[in-house]
């Protein structure tokens, strides 16, 4: 043990130190890649949606009535066309003619136990005035061209009812080859109605499905 005496303006102090540490190698330092040179920032593109914003909101719906309601109270607004479709149906002229038995259930339908005048349903003796065809009957194919030519001569809009088997698929006489096998492989048919032959209740029903069918087609009709 060292013993230094330091003699500061004539006193003597006593210190006791012990021997130095050796010192540590400095760490290796990596050498630093030159630095790229920075080239001055270029203000980035902000944009504005302020405009867009204010047409972007939602729409205050403000609870009221048409002018036509202010003005005229008690107006019933519809369609045009569910107006046309109202009046065909409640006026539908069928053609009157008969191919076999079912014509005869068909006139029975027309006679006053039934009544079809109660729906608007008038038999028409003319195709040029008619606007529904009930195909009462076999067709044969003799009787083929003949009910071709008196749908073609129907004005539009008209309708098909296939009433009975026989009109519907040759019913119970489909094994012969001069009877036609359905009418509808020579006219559009829009209603068929079953039985050999069916009741006028049937029938009546039919054009009750027929009515119906004209207030769901009418946007479609005539295009």
């Amino acid at each position: 043990m060292e013993v230094e005496t330091l003699e500061p303006r004539g006193s003597a102090v006593a210190t006791t130190t012990s021997p130095a540490a050796p010192e540590a190698p400095p760490a290796p330092v990596a050498p630093r890649e030159p630095a790229a040179p920075q080239t001055p920032a270029v203000p980035g593109y902000r944009p504005d949606f302020s405009p867009e914003q204010k047409r972007l909101e939602p729409l205050e719906v403000v609870s009221g009535k048409a002018a036509y309601r202010s003005v005229l109270p008690g107006i019933l607004q519809v369609p045009a066309d569910a107006v046309f479709a109202l009046c065909r149906k409640s006026s539908l002229w069928p053609m009157t003619f008969g191919l076999a038995c079912c014509a005869i259930e068909m006139i029975a339908t027309y006679m006053s136990d039934h009544d079809l005048d109660r729906f608007g349903i008038v038999p028409w003796p003319s195709p040029r005035q008619s606007d529904v065809m009930i195909v009462a009957g076999t067709v044969t194919k003799k009787m083929a061209p003949a009910v071709k030519l008196l749908y073609e001569q129907m004005p539009n809009p008209k309708w098909v009812i296939s009433m009975g088997a026989c009109a519907t698929n040759g019913g119970p006489y489909t094994q012969y080859d001069r009877v036609l096998q359905g009418v509808d492989k020579i006219i559009p048919v829009d209603i068929y109605v079953p039985g050999c032959p069916p009741r006028p209740e049937a029938l009546i029903d039919g054009f009750i499905a027929l009515q119906k069918k004209i207030m769901t087609d009418r946007s479609s009709v005539g295009k």
